[in-house]
């Protein structure tokens, strides 16, 4: 296109215009690789010519179903290569979509993470919730081994510990939503004394924050040694726990 536009100019300062037949191949392949570039087909090298680039923005679908797999990749990037080597290009490769999706639903890593630490909190609110009703506490120290086998749950969440250190809202989150949750986990202990069905010489508060670490230990070494943690094991500490709380 240089060349030809070049040859036009020359012909015209001489005052001897290009033949007919120059003339019109140069202005049809001007023609030609302007339409290109406003296509954004350029030839190569030239200013204004393509370059291959996946779509940007919302991916096709149920929006929180995509949300929710966009958390999904985020927790497998996570759990496998660290809460620091999970960046939203990692996230988005795992997951089949460009950057810029991911960052239709999450501004930054930060408020990916925030996502991602509150759906895991609502996974403790949902085992409490389970027995509020029947305060059912061998139900609920048996969801702790439930939740250590989980793959989408643990090692991520030591992972998600991790970040506290760098990251103060997240480091907020956690804290807020762990004392939430130890407070409707003592409520339900509360109703559990009320009833007689577990010791109340203690106050439900502090059973909630011993069973929680007690809870919260064996769901982070179950992933570690597995192999400690046999059914009839798990069984045995659940008995030697609802032992240690049984009414005096």
């Amino acid at each position: 296109m240089r060349r030809c536009i070049g040859a036009v100019k020359r012909a015209h300062r001489r005052g001897t215009p290009l033949p007919d037949g120059r003339y019109v191949k140069c202005l049809c392949e001007t023609v030609g690789v302007a339409q290109k570039q406003k296509q954004g087909v350029g030839e190569p090298g030239e200013v204004g010519g393509a370059v291959a680039t996946a779509q940007r923005g919302r991916p096709a679908g149920d929006h929180a179903a995509k949300r929710a797999e966009l958390l999904d990749a985020a927790a497998a990037v996570i759990a496998a290569e660290g809460y620091v080597k999970a960046s939203m290009r990692r996230v988005a490769e795992h997951a089949g979509y460009t950057t810029g999706a991911v960052t239709y639903y999450f501004a930054n890593k930060e408020d990916m993470v925030l996502a991602l630490v509150l759906s895991r909190f609502d996974r403790y609110d949902a085992m409490v919730e389970a027995i509020r009703d029947t305060t059912d506490v061998r139900e609920l120290l048996a969801q702790w081994f439930q939740l250590g086998k989980d793959v989408k749950f643990w090692p991520l969440m030591p992972e998600l510990l991790t970040s506290v250190r760098s990251e103060p809202r997240i480091a907020e989150v956690i804290v807020t939503r762990y004392a939430k949750f130890r407070a409707d986990y003592a409520a339900v202990l509360a109703a559990a004394q009320e009833r007689g069905a577990i010791r109340d010489d203690i106050p439900a508060d502090i059973l909630s924050d011993q069973l929680s670490a007690m809870g919260d230990g064996w769901a982070l070494m179950y992933p570690v040694e597995p192999q400690r943690f046999t059914p009839a094991h798990a069984k045995d500490l659940i008995d030697a726990t609802l032992t240690l709380i049984a009414p005096r």
